[in-house]
């Protein structure tokens, strides 16, 4: 087999082809994988069928595999067997009718993966095993174009500036400020970042996680987030993925945001995630 990367004729993402990901990888083809995700930010390697321990192995050349935020106690994984480095994104029940995974029916609003947290995890993988006939497609949205598309008076206002990430892990809701947030996973992070590796700046605010801009009156606050949030999500940064069974999507949570639609509860849906271990965001420059 022969490895191709080819782009989408979209703002972000490329399908990846001639590769099984079950196999070690030589450090040549880590290194074009890599590229090409830095260069893509959303990468879809079709055909592949990989076990737990497989998906695990290789995202491990990568980078280190992540541990969920979510308390272990609160994780149906666990319960069935997965330590805390594994989600299972399903609406599956067992025998005894609980959910053996998480986020399990529905809609799911625009996020980055655990922007909530003080280092947020910059790679998700996402192994898809079983599908609805229709919906519960992924959103991906290139947060580098979001940046250029915003008005330079909204820049200036907002340079240097933070956004408070917070989620309780509801998926079409935000968190109530008028509440407190004890017990809520939350963090001040740079309103635009500088990425790492790219050097490039991103826009890192969500409408399901970011709540507050730091500085403002609420009222100003809410009206600024919601332009941004509008220009975050606008189609023309957007590529929406139609699953297939054996697609593993690997994206960079550090310049995209991703969201997904609805699907009939009636259906099963599984897909098994895992990430990798971040740094703490770098304010934009």
């Amino acid at each position: 087999m022969t490895l191709t990367i080819t782009p989408f004729d979209s703002p972000i993402g490329a399908e990846v082809t001639g590769i099984e990901l079950r196999h070690a990888l030589d450090k040549s083809m880590v290194e074009t994988i890599y590229q090409a995700w830095l260069d893509n930010i959303v990468l879809i390697f079709r055909e592949q069928s990989l076990s737990k321990d497989e998906q695990i192995a290789f995202a491990n050349q990568f980078g280190n595999v992540g541990i969920r935020a979510t308390p272990k106690d609160a994780q149906n994984e666990v319960a069935n067997g997965y330590d805390g480095s594994i989600m299972l994104v399903t609406n599956q029940r067992d025998e005894r009718g609980n959910y053996i995974g998480s986020l399990q029916d529905g809609e799911m609003w625009f996020h980055h993966d655990m922007s909530y947290r003080p280092e947020p995890h910059k790679a998700t993988l996402l192994h898809a095993i079983e599908l609805p006939s229709t919906g519960g497609n992924t959103k991906f949205a290139n947060q580098y174009l979001a940046y250029e598309n915003i008005p330079q008076e909204i820049k200036q206002l907002l340079w240097g500036r933070k956004v408070l990430q917070a989620y309780n892990f509801t998926m079409l809701e935000k968190v109530d400020l008028k509440e407190s947030l004890d017990g809520i996973q939350h963090q001040w992070q740079p309103i635009f970042v500088r990425h790492p590796e790219t050097g490039k700046t991103a826009l890192y605010v969500s409408r399901l996680i970011s709540a507050a801009i730091e500085g403002l009156e609420r009222q100003e606050s809410d009206e600024i987030l919601g332009q941004l949030i509008d220009i975050a999500e606008d189609p023309s940064v957007v590529y929406e993925h139609v699953w297939q069974p054996g697609d593993l999507a690997m994206w960079d949570n550090r310049c995209s945001t991703h969201a997904r639609t609805d699907f009939p509860a009636t259906e099963a849906r599984l897909l098994r995630r895992c990430t990798l271990e971040g740094a703490p965001m770098i304010s934009g420059s």
